[in-house]
């Protein structure tokens, strides 16, 4: 087959086709849509994380200015919950009850930012001075935040009828093999800490906008998501009890997912309902303020882990115990969510024996879900940060103790003692690689030019493995227009990451077209039937090769048709900047010639749906490098080094964008964010002047390089990347920190975020001990 590779074909750093629009302030995003007539929703929310109440009346609020609708649970007790979608199965062999979101409480709420009430009226200020009139009486209760606390005797229940506030129990491994390990080991080592809850912070608040078409009886729903099928089908199931075809959602510009607007919320089909009633357009806008409250938060785990370790420093046997905070109610994949680390919780080490148990817990609290990486970042922080515990309790050096323990090249394919199974990796590589770049050498005397300013510097290292692109496939449906132009249908959903550049560089390696003439359409269920969305870095290494694969068939099909134009043999056909032409000739026809001649519209279209059997593995070395100002407790990152295996690359500089974003958020959980409960339930950092958000002045350049192993599972040797620099970068900051803490003052744990002031304070307690 003659196709010559395009300039911006796979590999190349194309740059974003996105940005020329999004910088000229043309993009789409939820709130730029807008209808004729539209009217604006507004939650009332619960100020109490624990309470009964009754809505005595609403009259007052109906008949304030502008006000068409108030909507209390009563209103709505036709229609479903947000549900749940997965239960954990339990050592005994049931599976967990579970608690569900109302669409609007009835007489209970449990978190601070439930639903009570839903006001519609002419403008959003409106509805907010209505929302004021609505009488409550309220009967506050005794509410609980802590997970310890929740589970222990006497706690106050959030669920009465359920007799506990356990969700689940889960155990994975051998015990009866692990504890017997643990009696023959040479070393015992333990870490006991607190996986931080984080809200995602997305730069674009949720919205919804709301259609009814009466005729139809039909919904269109505009809302930004990481896939409109997913959003679609639970609609459909689960709240209204009807056809999907009935339900139109779309998704424009959408600013940021996380793994946090993968979930269908309650105000979506609350403006859709209001909108079926008043038979006008329901636009409802989340403040930031909201978001902290309403929107899944992530993390949030109580975690002691304990490795056996051998004489010789190899790793006998791993045990964990989880306490995995669910909130108040379960909340879509969030049961889930421990258990996806508890699936990588051996990491990038040969450890045979293993014994894990998880306990979900209810706290009135923000339910808790998916937030990016969904266990993984957990899973890599708990081994890597034991891992260290393990090298500074036996005396051996650190790098050298992982080398000791890594899964060898040639063990590879090797399955976990979770089940997962690992393709290919040289762990060691990467680790030696960054070790060198990060100039781990000189360290030293680094650590004595701090001294002498009277600072004082840490060097950390974090080598982890994440399982994403899960089994699965992405049917990518490619067509060549009349004009010569190629529109690709898709259902992932980009929230930023560069999908239109990448599946444009798979179309244009395989039709030699220009970057401009792609047009490639994500998020409108009236486009595709079905849509997996985007999440588990899936995107690309699955959609990817769909889109590939669409685009070889359909050269094959177009460089037929120009065959029979040009009177040549298929073989001399060459498919390059935007028309077939015949090898070592001056004849060629056009692309938009091509459209015109085909019998068939069907050979102007292809479809491809390539299925993935098994997960990849990304997997990487991240150093960190810090130093603290021991009378501030202000810690500076100085240097932060990556070397990462993500297999075949598509683009080296999206794959940078994604590697820098994930980094500075596993930076900022271990150094700055954090969700700080009150005993009463009250969120304490609840907006952008409590909760600390990392800023470009708080993070160093990075020195990012790849080495490369092609994935065996993947049909292009592809691995992933959105959720990897998460992943490596939390580990890795907070074992710099402690490192710089425990060369000062032979301190070990501090929990995160390691703010100043924790800093500060560990280190007086230390010097008071």
């Amino acid at each position: 087959m003659n196709i010559v590779t395009p300039k911006f074909g796979v590999g190349a750093s194309a740059l974003r086709k996105e940005d020329d629009a999004l910088v000229r302030g043309q993009g789409r995003y939820t709130d730029d849509f807008n209808k004729q007539d539209q009217l604006y929703g507004y939650v009332v929310r619960s100020p109490y994380a624990a309470a009964d109440f009754t809505i005595a009346s609403v009259e007052e609020a109906l008949a304030s200015d502008g006000v068409h609708l108030v909507m209390t649970a009563a209103d709505v007790a036709d229609l479903g919950d947000i549900r749940c979608h997965v239960k954990v199965k339990q050592p005994d062999g049931t599976k967990n009850e579970t608690r569900e979101t109302p669409l609007l409480c009835k007489d209970r709420v449990r978190f601070v930012g439930d639903a009570i009430a839903f006001v519609v009226a002419d403008s959003i200020r409106q509805a907010q001075d209505a929302a004021e009139l609505i009488e409550i009486d309220w009967e506050d209760g005794e509410a609980v935040t802590d997970m310890e606390a929740a589970l222990s005797e006497g706690s106050p229940l959030l669920w009465p009828e359920l007799g506990t506030n356990r969700v689940y129990a889960f155990e994975q491994g051998d015990k009866a093999e692990t504890d017997a390990a643990f009696k023959d080991a040479a070393h015992i080592i333990e870490v006991d800490y607190t996986n931080n809850r984080l809200v995602a912070n997305y730069m674009e608040p949720r919205g919804a906008l709301a259609e009814w078409d009466s005729q139809e009886e039909s919904f269109t729903l505009t809302t930004g998501s990481q896939g409109v099928h997913h959003i679609r089908n639970t609609l459909a199931r689960d709240i209204f009890s009807m056809e999907t075809e009935k339900i139109r959602v779309i998704s424009g510009d959408v600013g940021g997912g996380f793994g946090t607007r993968i979930h269908n919320y309650r105000e979506y089909p609350l403006t859709m309902e209001a909108a079926r009633r008043l038979g006008r357009p329901v636009k409802w806008l989340s403040d930031r303020s909201e978001h902290f409250v309403a929107d899944a938060h992530g993390r949030d785990n109580l975690v002691k882990a304990q490795m056996a370790v051998d004489e010789d420093g190899r790793f006998q046997a791993l045990r964990i115990d989880v306490k995995a905070n669910m909130g108040a109610y379960l909340n879509g994949f969030g049961p889930m969510v421990p258990q996806f680390g508890a699936m990588m919780a051996t990491g990038v080490y040969d450890i045979r024996i293993h014994h894990l148990r998880i306990e979900g817990v209810y706290t009135n609290t923000t339910p808790v879900d998916a937030y990016r990486g969904a266990g993984r970042p957990e899973a890599a922080l708990l081994i890597e940060r034991l891992v260290d515990a393990c090298a500074r309790q036996t005396g051996i050096d650190i790098s050298d103790l992982r080398r000791r323990n890594f899964i060898q090249p040639e063990q590879f394919p090797y399955v976990t003692a979770s089940g997962r199974n690992y393709d290919v990796g040289d762990y060691e590589k990467h680790l030696d690689q960054a070790l060198e770049r990060a100039d781990a050498a000189g360290f030293e005397a680094r650590a004595d030019e701090a001294k002498a300013r009277r600072k004082i510097r840490g060097f950390g290292t974090a080598v982890y493995i994440e399982a994403c692109a899960f089994a699965g496939s992405e049917p990518a449906h490619l067509h060549l227009n009349g004009d010569g132009t190629l529109t690709l249908h898709i259902g992932t959903q980009s929230n930023g990451q560069g999908h239109v550049t990448a599946y444009s560089q798979f179309i244009a390696d395989r039709i030699g077209i220009d970057f401009d003439k792609i047009i490639v359409k994500q998020g409108d269920t009236n486009d595709l039937d079905s849509g997996g969305g985007t999440g588990g870095s899936r995107s690309i290494p699955i959609g990817g090769v769909s889109v590939d694969r669409a685009g070889e068939m359909l050269a094959t099909q177009m460089r037929k048709i120009a065959s029979d134009r040009l009177e040549a043999s298929v073989d001399d056909i060459e498919l390059v900047d935007g028309a077939a032409k015949v090898v070592g000739t001056d004849q060629s026809i056009s692309y938009k010639e091509i459209a015109a001649a085909a019998e068939d519209p069907d050979q102007l279209k292809a479809m491809a749906d390539i299925k993935q059997d098994e997960a990849t593995y990304p997997n990487g070395t991240h150093i960190c490098e810090v130093e603290i100002d021991p009378e501030t407790g202000k810690c500076e990152v100085i240097a932060y080094t990556i070397v990462d295996d993500f297999g075949m690359v598509v683009n080296p500089t999206l794959l940078m964008g994604q590697v820098h974003g994930g980094a500075v958020q596993g930076i900022g959980q271990c150094l700055l964010e954090g969700v700080i409960y009150g005993e009463d339930g009250q969120l304490l950092t609840a907006s952008l002047m409590d909760y600390t958000m990392p800023r470009a002045d708080d993070m160093p350049s990075f020195d990012f390089t790849t080495y490369n192993i092609p994935s065996t599972t993947n049909a292009m040797g592809m691995k992933g990347a959105g959720e990897a620099g998460t992943i490596g970068a939390c580990p890795a900051a907070l074992n710099a920190v402690i490192d710089a803490l425990d060369r000062a003052y032979g301190i070990r744990h501090i929990e995160m975020p390691t703010t100043p002031q924790r800093i500060w304070q560990t280190i007086q307690q230390a010097a008071d001990a």
